[in-house]
């Protein structure tokens, strides 16, 4: 056999044999099927697990899409189809998302959302509105009762939600609102922020009024006495189509207005971050006391989670990596014969390779929607430049006498590249497939941040909950995975390289990841 059909076909045969693909269940379909969003907050999250209970109990096929990312990424998931429900707050819709349009009205908020093909609900109960907060114990020494005091002290360490940092209705804002002087502010994830406070290192960071955090961390609220902040009233934001296709489902929806208050939306975010309950058994509970349902919540064992993510990080880097090997070699064949074309080729790879790998998953939402597509997309992109550059460096570096001795053997130059190049490129080749691998299966932890699933599920939520074991379930498996395949890879080496060539140094450096 050829050897790069050799190559292919091994690493092909590992990659299939490690990546099996989930077939969908055979029967009749569900009369409807319903896809729930949430935010990388615990509040969504619960609001998202009732999303989907009430759905099942209205004879829907409900799944939902855990943690998707900021408020962009939500709504462009709502308006693509690619989820039916989320829940939103109307502060976020007139001040970030419709900030444009200036809406000042609710019926103006209600034909703005028309015009998109979209409706919400009536507002839920509760305003969870942004504040600034601070330790009791720092308040009480510095004076500080309003945002405004906070002007007195320019020295304050703040740390702001990423998202919070750029909103419209976030930091830059609300700086020059209040004329702030504080220059030592930085960004980081909401959850982290806490941390923060509570070591030390931060003073002033941003908060949810409903978080539960507020009262665990002792923080006062300070007052927004030159009232910046509007009122982010929670609604369910849905598609409109859905009150056609599954209208039972939009008037369950419909049942949580006026239902939940302040407090019992800090008391649900307190049983889940404090206390160490589940997002569905907590949404249950609530719904069983409130609504008077029969609904159960979603049980998994952590051993059927476990499978479920290795499953679907499996499904990730299997397809990802087996379609760049398919291109990057030929690709690094052209480069090495072709100069020009190969600088071209090389750029190209290089210039991909330094996009941060977060924005490059979200850079393919618009095209690809939310889930595995977007997320196997960008993984194949980050996997080509190790493999291409190793395939280049590999037959580049081959001595010109070997070269030349094939050529005056008659060799065409098909049959030189089987016999002769390939195999002396074979190290370097699958140094550069091992370095991709890797990489890829490091990099598709972000695909959690997508829909896409995979270790860094555990990992968001361990984050979000504080939960350390949480972190470790996403982190450990990922790190033995990328060691199981470069092991792998090694043992491919061993079978496929000439034994002549295997006490031979390989001359090409693998790729480096950015």
């Amino acid at each position: 056999m050829k050897l790069t059909g050799r190559i292919i076909a091994a690493v092909l045969t590992v990659l299939c044999a490690v990546s099996p693909v989930r077939a969908a269940a055979g029967g009749e379909a569900a009369p409807a099927q319903v896809t729930v969003g949430s935010k990388v907050f615990t509040e969504s999250v619960i609001l998202g697990e009732m999303l989907q209970l009430l759905a099942s109990e209205a004879g829907a096929q409900a799944t939902h899409q855990r943690q998707l990312g900021g408020t962009r990424v939500l709504w462009n998931a709502l308006l693509g189809g690619d989820i039916d429900a989320y829940p939103e707050y109307t502060g976020t819709l007139t001040q970030e998302i419709l900030v444009d349009e200036k809406l000042r009205t609710q019926a103006q908020l209600e034909q703005a959302l028309a015009d998109r093909g979209l409706r919400m609900t009536a507002p839920l109960g509760f305003n969870n509105t942004y504040a600034m907060g601070v330790k009791e114990t720092l308040a009480r020494r510095l004076g500080l009762r309003t945002i405004s005091d906070l002007k007195k002290h320019p020295d304050l360490v703040m740390g702001f939600g990423n998202e919070f940092m750029d909103r419209a209705d976030g930091w830059p804002g609300l700086q020059t609102r209040y004329h702030l002087p504080q220059t030592n502010v930085r960004g980081l994830d909401h959850d982290l922020a806490y941390r923060g406070i509570a070591s030390g290192t931060l003073d002033v960071t941003d908060i949810y009024t409903t978080d539960a955090e507020i009262a665990y961390y002792k923080l006062r609220a300070l007052e927004d006495d030159l009232h910046y902040f509007p009122v982010y009233n929670a609604v369910i934001l849905y598609r409109a189509d859905l009150a056609q296709r599954a209208p039972e489902v939009v008037a369950m929806y419909k049942r949580l207005a006026g239902l939940i208050d302040a407090p019992t939306m800090s008391r649900l975010n307190a049983q889940v971050k404090l206390d160490g309950r589940s997002e569905s058994a907590v949404a249950a509970g609530f719904l069983r006391r409130s609504l008077h349902l029969d609904v159960d919540e979603q049980v998994t064992s952590p051993w059927q989670r476990f499978w479920q993510h290795t499953v679907e990080h499996l499904v990730l880097v299997g397809i990802s990596l087996s379609a760049a090997i398919l291109l990057a070699i030929p690709l690094g064949i052209l480069a090495a014969r072709r100069q020009r074309i190969g600088q071209l080729v090389l750029g190209v790879a290089g210039i991909i390779q330094t996009i941060p790998s977060l924005a490059l998953f979200v850079f393919m939402i618009p095209l690809l929607g939310i889930g595995g597509p977007p997320a196997i997309v960008a993984l194949f992109l980050y996997s080509l430049l190790p493999i291409v550059r190793n395939t280049y460096a590999g037959l580049k570096d081959i001595p010109p006498a070997i070269v030349e001795s094939a050529q005056a053997l008659g060799l065409p130059r098909g049959a030189r590249l089987r016999i002769v190049e390939l195999p002396l490129a074979t190290r370097a080749i699958l140094a550069g497939i091992k370095t991709s691998a890797v990489i890829n299966v490091g990099t598709a932890t972000l695909g959690a941040l997508i829909g896409a699933g995979g270790y860094g599920q555990p990992i968001l939520t361990g984050i979000r909950l504080d939960n350390t074991a949480l972190i470790l379930q996403g982190a450990v498996p990922a790190a033995v995975l990328a060691l199981l395949v470069q092991g792998i890879f090694e043992l491919i080496e061993r079978g496929l390289l000439p034994k002549g060539l295997r006490g031979q140094p390989g001359r090409a450096a693998s790729a480096s990841p950015p």
